[in-house]
Formats: structure tokens, sequence, C-alpha cells
């Protein structure tokens, strides 16, 4: 594969914790570092970001950033680009575009492209984000949907400087992983229930409660199923307390935090995903790689991947009657389960995180052809 040796990438994120966000700047950034091509990455100190390259190897440098008008921070990476000779800032978090904009005021040449990941409250009425996003100091935006991109374009930002690039999955995560033999045991579940399960961090965009609620109207009518859910977040604390308060107990098992995902995607039968905002959900394209049928709601990009009755089951958010109803469907019904396992494998190829790394390499192609 050849490189272009004009394409000389400095990644900024400016979060301490590491979400889907931190993943897919990661992808680039380690796929880009595979290719060849000149390229490195600006986080806080500490940061799962900063351990994260460490033990990857990944060029990495460090630095404090104070919030969206910490001048001194954009003064440093300027410094760090010219000594070396990088072009482009690529703006992987809200923060880092305004930290972005600082750099170009010390180095006047740098091409910005900034990320909207999520379809959020419109900036309209925010001054300084509708300065940050319409300024024609950056270059371009990155929607990673089509809904996102529509969204932007309500907010008033100019649509010539906005791009859809989807998100994408490493399709080969979880080959070495399969379903565990002792997995029900480990966690208490009797071997004839069907498991759903889900992946996803606590917080109101996910809506555990709606989650919650719709496995409490499943669980009344059914049996021999058992409800997983992996992640942790700041809502924990409210999950486990409206979970005791639904009386689900161990019929709705929470794992907390795992680095071992792939054995429980594996592991599940079905998988759900509740939330009420997304900007796309790549815990769905994770689990339709693993094979698994999966349940989406109405939110943000989550139609741009689910086909209703094709590749998955779509309802309406915030709706646990229609939910808790979609997965009585597939519990009761392997074949289906099967079918839209099968077709959801299928259909996420054309999210792999190769695309998106392809095309984001077309984009800082398009961006360097502006000069």
């Amino acid at each position: 594969m050849k490189t272009d040796k004009n394409i000389k990438v400095l990644h900024i994120d400016s979060e301490r914790t590491w979400r889907g966000g931190q993943q897919q700047a990661a992808y680039l950034l380690e796929g880009m570092h595979k290719r060849g091509y000149k390229t490195a990455l600006v986080c806080r100190p500490g940061s799962d970001f900063e351990t994260y390259c460490r033990s990857k190897d990944l060029p990495v440098f460090p630095i404090p950033m104070a919030g969206e008008i910490d001048f001194f921070c954009g003064y440093k990476i300027a410094g760090i680009c010219r000594a070396h000779r990088f072009t482009i800032l690529h703006l992987h978090s809200a923060h880092a575009v305004a930290t972005g904009l600082w750099a170009k005021l010390f180095h006047r040449s740098l091409k910005l492209i900034g990320v909207r990941r999520r379809v959020g409250l419109p900036i309209r009425k925010n001054i300084f984000s509708r300065f940050k996003y319409n300024t024609p100091m950056l270059d371009r935006l990155v929607c990673i949907s089509k809904k996102i991109y529509e969204v932007a374009k309500e907010d008033g930002i100019p649509e010539d400087k906005l791009r859809v690039i989807y998100s994408g999955v490493d399709l080969k995560k979880f080959d070495n992983d399969f379903p565990d033999q002792h997995f029900k045991k480990e966690l208490g579940i009797p071997e004839n229930h069907v498991v759903v399960g889900t992946v996803a961090v606590m917080e109101w965009t996910k809506d555990y409660p709606n989650l919650l609620k719709a496995a409490k109207k499943v669980l009344d009518r059914q049996t021999n199923v058992t409800f997983c859910a992996v992640g942790s977040g700041p809502d924990e604390q409210q999950v486990v307390e409206l979970r005791e308060e639904l009386g689900l107990g161990n019929r709705f098992i929470l794992t907390g935090f795992r680095t071992d995902v792939g054995k429980f995607l594996k592991s599940f039968d079905i998988f759900v995903h509740a939330s009420c905002m997304e900007g796309l959900g790549t815990s769905i394209l994770d689990a339709q790689g693993a094979g698994l049928p999966v349940i989406g709601s109405y939110a943000g990009g989550i139609p741009e991947i689910i086909q209703s009755q094709i590749n998955g089951l779509l309802v309406p958010a915030k709706n646990s009657d229609a939910l808790a109803e979609s997965i009585l469907e597939l519990v009761n019904n392997h074949t289906l389960r099967k079918e839209l396992g099968k077709k959801g494998k299928e259909t996420v190829e054309r999210f792999s995180i190769t695309n998106t790394i392809e095309n984001n390499l077309n984009l800082y192609r398009e961006v360097i052809a502006t000069d």
C-alpha cells in the first residue's frame, strides 16, 4: 500500500476515560501508524488513552489540558507541529476542537478536522460552539452518521464543511473468542435460559431504565430468560437501585466493566441496545460482527445500521412495551434469531474499520489539496 508522504496528522483527544470515541481515534491512529504514515496523539497525562498508546508503542505527547480556553496548550501543540512537521490536526472531541483552534492561531498553516460523534442538543444557542464549528479556521467536520450530518446542517454549519464518515469496527476483533461452555454456570444462569445481553456505559443516553422496565415485562411473561449487562459508568448506582426496585435480582445480571467483552458477545443469544440518543452505535456493530441478532432503537444513527426485520429489529426509543415485545419475539423464535444474526454479520462488512481509515485518508488528501 502506497503511503502519501504529505499526510502528517497529529490527533488530539481531550478525554480522561475510554469510550467509543477513544476507540475510534485509536483505530485510526494505529491504522495510520501501521501503514507508515507520520502520525501521533496528544492526550491528557494519565488518561486511558495515554496508557493505551504506551502499551501499543504508539507515538504520544501527554499535555495537560485545562479546558476550552487553554491557549497555552494550543501554543504547545503548535510547537509540536512545527518541530515534527505535522500539517493536519484531527480533533476527536468537542474540547479538542477548541484546542485545535488555539493551536492554529500560533501556526496558521495547520489544517483542522473536527469530529462530531453525538446527536446531541443543538449548538445554536451556545455562542462559543457556534463560533467553534462555523469558523473558517475549522476546515472540515466529520459526522459519524447521516443523522448527525442532518443535525449539523440544521445547526447552521456550512454543508461544504461537513463530511459523513461512519465509525468502524475491527471485524476480526472477536475471531479468537468462542462461546464459553462455563459461561452460564459462572454467572448462575440456568442452562435452559435464553440470555439477552447488552454492552453499554451506564449513563443516561443508553437508557438503562427503559431496558430494565422492558426486562420486567418480559420476565413477568417468560420464565426461561436472563438479562446480562456489561458496563459501568456514572449512573451505575441508579441502575442497581432500579433493578432492586423492580425485583429483578439475579435475572438481570450486572457484570460491571469487563475487558473480555468478546466472551460475552459469543455467549449471548440476543443483543439489545436501548439508547435514546446515539451517534451511530458501534456496540451494535460489534454484536453483529459476532453474529448476534440485535434489537436497537430509532435513535440517532442506529437506523443506518439496522433495517428492521432484515438484519435486526428496531423499536421506538423510550418505549419499554415495544422493546419487551421485540425481545419476546426473538426469545420464542430461534429461526428468526438465526436469520437476523446471519444477515447482520453480512451487512456489518460495510462498517469495517478498514473502510473508515481509508475514508479519513481521502479526507486528509482533500484538505491538503485546498492549499
